[in-house]
């Protein structure tokens, strides 16, 4: 029972950090578009009965436009993903990883609450991603609780 546990947690490891390190690629794949674009964009969806679709653009291209929050973005979901796949390092990486997946499920909650799909996969991860953290809770339980003197 504990092996196949183990081989469990390895599995949701294994599959949380490959989708981390593919979101984290799929972020430098496009080009980053001109603001002229967004705005082009944008004003196809002005029209209140398309005001969710207008938020997710202007969102994401928001986050785009900065510069740097993206391309940090991705960096951090490679590299965390990457710490996760490691044997050694499971731990630090979901632990990182967990405000990642927090955002990525609020975002579909709040922005794309109608695509069913996407919101449970993206809690799904989160809830991968919560379970990989509780199983190590004697690394860190000593942070949360104060022993009696």
């Amino acid at each position: 029972m504990k092996i196949s546990i183990s081989v469990f947690y390895i599995i949701i490891r294994l599959f949380l950090g490959g989708f981390m390190i593919y979101g984290g690629v799929q972020k430098f794949q496009k080009p980053i578009p001109e603001p002229i674009e967004v705005l082009e964009k944008a004003n196809k969806f002005s029209s209140p009965e398309k005001e969710c679709t207008l938020q997710k653009i202007l969102y994401i291209s928001g986050a785009k436009q900065t510069g740097y929050f993206w391309q940090v973005l991705g960096i951090c979901e490679f590299l965390f993903g990457l710490l996760l796949i490691i044997q050694g390092s499971g731990f630090i990486g979901a632990l990182f990883l967990l405000p990642i997946t927090l955002h990525i499920f609020l975002f579909h909650l709040f922005l794309e609450a109608d695509e069913i799909g996407e919101l449970i996969q993206t809690g799904f991860l989160f809830v991968i991603n919560i379970a990989l953290v509780l199983k190590e809770k004697e690394k860190w339980k000593h942070l949360l609780w104060i022993k009696p003197i």
